[in-house]
């Protein structure tokens, strides 16, 4: 029974919302072609996924609320941001390309294509 608690404290733990994990969309994307992967946050640099925060230029957007779209690899977010003195709440669109190597990303009215860095480019 000893060797059973540590089993039952991990299921019971487990589903707890603090729990943190590599999300479907984490990485690194270039703004542009010849975006710098090193520089995150800044224009002509890079944007960053990780743990369900969304790093933009002089922003953060925590994602939540994940609606997944039926027979699609996109996710539907409801961001709650915040840059520059500022707080808003949008609804944006993930979703991977066709060689899952980048990100579409669609805003209310607009729609961006972002590249993957590569692993050792930042």
């Amino acid at each position: 029974m000893t060797l059973l608690r540590p089993l039952y404290l991990l299921i019971l733990l487990g589903p707890l919302p603090g729990f943190v994990h590599a999300g479907p969309y984490d990485g690194v994307y270039k703004q542009t072609a010849n975006a710098e992967c090193a520089l995150v946050g800044v224009d002509g640099g890079s944007l960053k996924i990780e743990n369900s925060i969304f790093y933009g230029v002089e922003m953060e957007c925590r994602m939540t609320r994940p609606v997944d779209v039926n027979d699609m690899n996109a996710t539907i977010y409801a961001m709650e941001c915040s840059g520059e003195g500022q707080t808003w709440s949008e609804r944006a669109i993930l979703m991977t390309d066709a060689e899952d190597t980048g990100l579409y990303m669609i805003w209310d009215g607009y729609a961006f294509r972002y590249d993957r860095c590569k692993d050792g480019e930042y």
